[in-house]
């Protein structure tokens, strides 16, 4: 059984950093596209970076030069490690693995193309 557990969050002040994991199991991540997302309170979820089975990664222009997404084959684990946090980064966090067998990213991130979901965890960013 595929399953996705997502860990990593907690409350940090501006300027902070964190680093989110996603825990794969019932399935090899490294074959997939292996998105990112996040949902601030009132809004709708929103990609937020993604990386596909060859290893290219890209994020959304509000995280970029400050997010980074990672892969450990090993640990079947992905990675987002989140620097220079700011208050709108506060959001509850999720990764995902694609419906069908997506590969290759496509940009922007559309929270269509993915259909297994792990249960998220929150990052509050705040003084």
């Amino acid at each position: 059984q595929l399953q996705l557990v997502e860990s990593g969050g907690g409350l940090v002040q501006p300027g902070g950093s964190l680093r989110l994991s996603c825990a794969a199991s019932g399935f090899t991540l490294d074959y997939y596209a292996i998105a990112w997302f996040r949902q601030a309170p009132g809004k709708e979820r929103e990609g937020v970076s993604c990386i596909s089975s060859s290893g290219r990664t890209n994020s959304a222009e509000p995280v970029k030069g400050r997010f980074t997404i990672s892969r450990d084959n090993a640990k079947n684990t992905v990675y987002l490690q989140l620097n220079s946090l700011k208050p709108e980064d506060t959001a509850v966090y999720y990764c995902a693995a694609p419906r069908l067998v997506l590969r290759q990213c496509v940009f922007p991130i559309q929270e269509a193309d993915f259909g297994s979901w792990g249960q998220g965890t929150r990052v509050a960013v705040s003084s």
